[in-house]
């Protein structure tokens, strides 16, 4: 009876395993088809750009490199750098080799984001690595301390009280009294659809009117013109009678495997108060965008932003003449002196034929910086950032200014702005600082002016930048660069030189004074003396056997002296001039001394002395030192006097 019932406990308990195991086998295959299910849905939402919703699935998700690629795509396309550098960082850490370089760039603009500017330039590097560009590159704050230091003008910017809590960018002027602008905001917004890409409204544009103080009030939806996808980045005709502006359209289009809704630039008349004729300009494509009209001062050209073929990066701006009867020439792109690998947008020329635009291209302080050219006999010059009073590490774009006023817009989705904001700003011209390093050159030890003194300024790299000779009141002067590292040096013959280093830079004084004192070599070591208007360096006498002229041990020892003062000043020049007396013939005695000055030299320069500092030359019996110009007139010892090796100084 035990035994049957021991059986039937134990056949009970396998079922309940076996039950137990199935069901936990359902759970994890049916958790594991939900994961990838999730994760699919996620995917899908990323393809139709609807960012911020993938990534809330994303964040959910089982990390490997897709998905973290993604996720960090979702943010850094919305300007959320926070958790773009979060996720990239990720990324690049786990799975550097596998991904793209153009990542390499993305993390490098999201580390600027947030103004971590050091490890911004250690990844642009290694994105300029992999594409093997050559170009130097630049750390990005120093960088933009020289533009800052050398702007023509200083902004000052204020958040526009027009603003909404969400998207109201691009504001273009209409006449001398009111703006167009885009804006998201749900107030009069005549689509009832969000904008899957960042869960705003789609974009309407507003009119809006500009008060005694440069702010934007009073806006209004220009009614008549907008339509139920997005509308913004107008431009108006100096007679106020037609309008550019760009358009996305409603279907999309399949462009290289992806369906996309590209933009295309339209033209509407103002008739009877009313914008009517509306009609896409000619050279639009379902295949790119075309968008950011701009308009040259007398209406006769267009600037625009396409990637249309011919471009050069993913954006890009271009020209197109616009025809007396209205029609269009062919659009030509603005070349690598304004377009970049990467985005070149948001045109617009003033009337004194300045293009301002906005690029990621050109280095800047992170993301979109706004940069300005001038247009010279039909060549824009090479652009220039516009200094950090107007740009910031997140996106700044959509420049316009009235240049009679030195007031304008521009906008930002910088620290403190709700999302893309206005910005209304003054300008003031920029009064740069004197930078400039002055002193005078005396005697270390009198204190003695010394004129006719060289004083001679240097970059950091010892290239000469300039060098003068000072006058009577041994008062020199130079004028320098902001940012700058750099050395002045003073040099007289027989002195030593005085070198003294210092800086413009962020740390630095932009001016200063520095005094030169040079010191008589004579002054400073015992064994250099003046002896017959000549300095030189006073060594025991060398000896060499008769009609030898080979370097012995002790001579070298004594050698050894002369190197040694040579290492420690090493702008010293020494002239090795060797004697003979006059007993034997004046040619032999010649030949002999050349010798003797040629094998000291070729001594020194063996032991680290560079042979540009030297020069030997052999005198002979030609340069006596007493009265034994003869033979059988003197004893040993008064001929010995003239058997020497001289060591002048010649700087």
């Amino acid at each position: 009876m035990r035994n049957r019932q021991d059986s039937s406990n134990n056949k009970l308990i396998e079922m309940k395993k076996y039950i137990i195991s199935t069901f936990l086998i359902v759970l994890c295959t049916s958790t594991g088809l939900a994961q990838r299910w999730e994760l699919n849905k996620a995917n899908r939402l990323f393809e139709k750009r609807a960012y911020l919703e993938a990534a809330e699935i994303y964040e959910r998700s089982d990390k490997d490199v897709n998905t973290l690629r993604n996720l960090g795509d979702c943010y850094y396309l919305n300007t959320k750098m926070d958790e773009a550098v979060k996720w990239y960082g990720t990324l690049v850490k786990n799975y550097e080799s596998q991904i793209d370089y153009q990542y390499f760039f993305r993390y490098s603009q999201a580390l600027k984001g947030v103004k971590r500017y050091e490890e911004a330039d250690q990844w642009m590097e290694k994105y300029e690595d992999a594409i093997a560009n050559d170009a130097s590159l630049q750390n990005t704050l120093e960088y933009m301390a020289k533009v800052d230091a050398d702007v023509p003008y200083i902004y000052t910017p204020v958040n526009s009280e027009t603003n909404s809590e969400y998207s109201d960018f691009g504001t273009s002027f209409f006449g001398d009294d009111k703006v167009i602008y885009a804006s998201a905001n749900k107030t009069g917004n005549t689509s009832s659809k969000i904008y899957k890409w960042n869960d705003q409204p789609y974009l309407d544009l507003y009119v809006a009117k500009i008060d005694s103080e440069g702010n934007i009030v009073d806006p209004k939806p220009l009614e008549d013109l907008n339509s139920p996808t997005h509308d913004a980045l107008a431009v108006i005709s100096k007679d106020g009678n037609t309008m550019y502006f760009s358009r996305t359209n409603e279907k999309k289009v399949k462009v290289n495997e992806e369906k996309v809704a590209n933009i295309k630039i339209f033209k509407a008349e103002l008739i009877d108060n009313k914008w009517t004729n509306i009609e896409s300009l000619p050279f639009n494509s379902d295949e790119y965008s075309c968008g950011h009209p701009a308009l040259s001062h007398d209406g006769k050209k267009m600037y625009f932003t396409s990637d249309m073929p011919g471009s050069i990066g993913s954006l890009d701006i271009f020209e197109v003449d616009i025809n007396e009867d209205g029609t269009f020439g062919t659009p030509k792109n603005l070349g690598p002196n304004i377009n970049t690998t990467k985005r070149d947008e948001f045109p617009y020329m003033s009337d004194y034929n300045i293009l301002y635009f906005a690029s990621n291209g050109h280095l800047g302080l992170g993301n979109l910086d706004i940069f300005y050219s001038a247009l010279e006999e039909s060549k824009f010059g090479k652009p220039k950032n516009l200094g950090s009073s107007v740009n910031s590490s997140l996106d700044d774009f959509s420049f316009i200014i009235n240049e009679e006023t030195d007031k304008g817009f521009f906008s930002s989705n910088r620290e403190g702005a709700k999302d893309d904001d206005i910005f209304q700003f003054r300008r003031k011209e920029y009064i740069k600082p004197v930078y400039l390093v002055e002193g005078v050159v005396t005697d270390k030890n009198t204190g003695e002016v010394l004129p006719n003194s060289l004083v001679t300024l240097l970059d950091e790299n010892n290239n000469v930048i300039a060098d003068t000779i000072v006058k009577a009141d041994g008062k020199y002067i130079f004028h320098l660069d902001p940012n700058q590292k750099y050395k002045v040096r003073g040099t007289r013959k027989l002195y030593i030189p005085d070198e003294q280093n210092f800086s413009t830079d962020s740390e630095g004084r932009i001016q200063h004074n520095i005094e030169l004192e040079l010191e008589l070599y004579s002054d400073a070591e015992g064994n250099i003396v003046t002896e017959n208007g000549d300095t030189v360096i006073k060594l025991e006498k060398i000896y060499f056997d008769f009609d030898k002229w080979d370097i012995k041990p002790a001579a070298a020892k004594i050698l050894d002296g002369l190197v040694e003062v040579m290492k420690k000043y090493p702008n010293m020049i020494i002239e090795i001039s060797a004697h003979t007396d006059c007993r034997g013939g004046l040619d032999y005695n010649l030949d002999l001394s050349h010798k003797r000055a040629k094998s000291t030299l070729d001594y020194v320069v063996s032991q680290g002395i560079d042979v540009s500092r030297l020069k030997s030359i052999g005198y002979g019996e030609m340069q006596p030192l007493n009265k034994c110009v003869r033979e059988g007139i003197c004893t040993e010892a008064e001929y010995d006097v003239n058997r020497r090796c001289e060591f002048k100084l010649l700087n």
